[in-house]
């Protein structure tokens, strides 16, 4: 069989040029360190690759929602702890409003003090969060969720908490009404309340001594004084109960239904106390606003002042214990935020190595691939040119 000079030529050109683009591939590799570079270099997988991919964006995704969360709770948590600070210093108020010796002057200062550390919770209840919204914005907005009115402070909003846009269910408020305007009245069961007091009596808190006696009623205690003798006759829910025309003994706690409770001092014809079922609706402002209005009244007697002492304190401490209930719900969070974290890192790292599986280049492999590749292309070369030099003109040349 004869074979043309031309047949030879096409033959080792079109060798030069697989060889070539052979080169060119391995230098793409080696350049990207990657096997493949398009869809067509290995179908399957790339479509491993590109799946891989797909689950590392939205485990970033998911992260960038997990860290919104954390800096909301962050900032929530460190709120919560300023405002018990401030809530225990008005308790330290308190305690030395109490003290029966005080003027009225030294009450005025006390209460001068509890309005401030009012206007401080005001503020911390409408902390901005950094990102256009507000630390107790509950379902968000876009203005200072709480309002202080004539009427006292209200918020203006939704209650409950805003979540993160992801899988992973994590909020990025705080409930501003559940933790400032939500804790228990009174004692959590029951609440005392002075209704007229013009004695020196004053009733505590109280506390139940029998859970399966409660019956859920409001209940009143009236005094009479006659002749110099004091009794009380205690109605349910405006009925007569066992206790009428009983003799009152100032310390001596009193039982009804399980509930006990103590009265000190002397009280006046005609004073009465209440006892009414609790109910989440204590306002930490209108506690602070209350209490200082009543130690700005001049010439009270002891017991009025022993009685808003005992109740200030009482409602502090529910208050106070309601924004550490919100408080440790945030360190649980952020507890939570953890684990979340550290889940997406586990589904991103791994989401990584399945990509990296799919794609990457074994560069050892590659290098003695590219090395013999370049031989070849060399090899080629050479022999393309002393093809060149076998044409007739370069025999008679020679």
């Amino acid at each position: 069989m004869r074979v043309s000079t031309a047949n030879t030529y096409d033959a080792s050109i079109e060798q030069l040029q697989r060889r070539q683009q052979d080169l060119q591939e391995g230098q793409l590799q080696l350049t990207s360190m990657k096997r493949v570079n398009r869809a067509s270099d290995d179908p399957t997988a790339a479509a491993r690759a590109e799946r891989a991919l797909a689950l590392e964006t939205r485990s970033e995704a998911s992260q960038r929602a997990v860290d919104a969360s954390r800096n909301a709770m962050t900032l929530g948590e460190s709120a919560l702890g300023d405002a018990e600070e401030l809530l225990q210093q008005a308790r330290e108020a308190m305690v030395a409003a109490g003290n029966g010796s005080y003027s009225d002057a030294e009450r005025r200062s006390l209460a001068l003090n509890l309005r401030q550390i009012r206007t401080q919770l005001f503020s911390i209840a409408n902390r901005a969060d950094g990102s256009g919204g507000y630390v107790f914005g509950a379902q968000g907005s876009s203005a200072p969720p709480f309002v202080d009115t004539p009427a006292g402070v209200v918020f203006r909003g939704t209650a409950g908490q805003t979540g993160v846009a992801s899988g992973e269910s994590l909020p990025v408020t705080l409930d501003g009404p559940a933790g400032w305007l939500q804790a228990r009245t009174g004692n959590g069961v029951f609440e005392t309340r002075a209704a007229t007091q013009n004695g020196t009596a004053w009733i505590d808190a109280g506390q139940v001594s029998d859970p399966q006696a409660l019956t859920g009623d409001p209940y009143s205690l009236t005094f009479s004084v006659s002749g110099g003798v004091r009794t009380f006759t205690v109605l349910r829910d405006g009925n007569p109960t066992a206790l009428t025309g009983v003799n009152y003994e100032s310390g001596k706690a009193i039982e009804i239904d399980g509930q006990t409770f103590t009265l000190s001092g002397d009280p006046a014809d005609g004073d009465r106390f209440d006892l009414v079922p609790s109910s989440a609706t204590l306002n930490v402002f209108e506690v602070l606003d209350r209490t200082a209005t009543a130690l700005e009244t001049p010439l009270r007697n002891s017991g009025q002042t022993s009685q808003t002492a005992m109740q200030a304190l009482r409602d502090i401490d529910s208050s106070l214990g309601r924004l550490q209930s919100q408080r440790a719900l945030a360190g649980e969070t952020l507890e939570r935020i953890d684990g979340v974290e550290n889940r997406l890192s586990a589904l991103k790292l791994g989401a990584q190595t399945e990509r990296s599986n799919a794609e990457d280049l074994d560069m050892v492999e590659a290098i003695s691939k590219f090395q013999s590749q370049q031989t070849g292309y060399d090899t080629a070369l050479k022999s393309y040119a002393m093809v060149q030099k076998l044409s007739l003109f370069q025999y008679i040349q020679t």
